[in-house]
């Protein structure tokens, strides 16, 4: 079985007219305008799944700041995985600055949401306490609802580039503090994060329910970063992640086998670890 756990779609309306939508959505135009940008929609991602032998994958869409377009583009990802049953695994997004956060995560937790994701902060500036009091907020609801929080990372040096946050380890470790005992997966082996687990000396239990995907890792590490992850903290903390439409899946299944990873170290990441999260059962 493979899991891609890191997959982003976007309602055709949006993708044909996106110029319309950059008002106001730095972020967006940051990540959206230029004209490489690649989008998706939830029957082209389905196509590539098909392609490239994906079972499941799990989606979400973008943390807009005008609150209608979020919730336009959340309904769409919950319709998208209506209507392909069995395939698509549904993550809700959030403006982690707006007082509204809280009760947002709730409102999709319930509309059928299996988690929340992909949470990105790009700029918070003076709201930074806000986001981390949102992240404690909705930590109580994934609790309650036993889902899953996926949330952007990045790491804190090296090559610049267009989503690159300026945050570094101290927000993550802050942020998973936050959300102790919340299955947390955080994206692009957490800003480096990964390796910090090492230390002798951390809050108890910061760590325990963390996950690591490897979204856009081609783009920013050598393959040896898989066999480096895995010793530090496992195959079975790894999960596949491909940051898709920017990467094909077959990439990663490449360096990973590059990185001279085992078939079982191999199949634990490409799925196993993230059916265990979901509650796939095997087919």
């Amino acid at each position: 079985m493979i899991i891609d756990v890191h997959t982003h779609i976007f309602p055709p309306d949006i993708i044909a007219n996106k110029e319309l939508f950059l008002a106001g959505e730095p972020e967006f135009a940051l990540l959206y305008a230029p004209g490489a940008s690649k989008m998706a929609t939830a029957e082209i991602l389905i196509q590539s799944m098909d392609e490239n032998n994906i079972d499941f994958s799990v989606v979400f869409g973008f943390p807009w700041r005008n609150g209608q377009t979020l919730a336009r583009h959340n309904d769409y990802v919950l319709e998208a995985a209506a209507r392909h049953p069995g395939r698509l695994i549904p993550l809700a997004c959030l403006d982690l600055c707006s007082p509204t956060c809280a009760a947002q995560a709730e409102k999709m937790l319930c509309a059928g949401a299996r988690g929340l994701g992909e949470l990105a902060v790009y700029s918070a500036g003076e709201n930074m306490d806000r986001v981390i009091d949102n992240f404690k907020q909705i930590g109580v609801h994934c609790r309650q609802k036993e889902a899953v929080l996926l949330v952007h990372a990045n790491e804190p040096i090296g090559h610049q580039y267009p989503g690159k946050a300026p945050y570094g380890i101290d927000f993550y470790y802050a942020m998973a503090k936050a959300l102790e005992g919340v299955t947390l997966i955080f994206a692009h082996w957490g800003g480096g994060l990964i390796f910090y687990e090492l230390l002798k000396k951390q809050a108890p239990g910061a760590f325990a329910n963390i996950y690591y995907d490897t979204a856009a890792s081609p783009y920013v590490y050598k393959t040896q970063i898989y066999r480096a992850a895995a010793r530090a903290v496992g195959a079975e903390r790894i999960l596949l992640g491909s940051d898709y439409p920017l990467l094909s899946p077959k990439r990663y299944f490449s360096e990973m086998e590059q990185a001279g990873l085992t078939q079982q170290e191999i199949e634990s990441i490409g799925g196993q670890n993230a059916a265990k999260i979901f509650k796939i059962a095997a087919a």
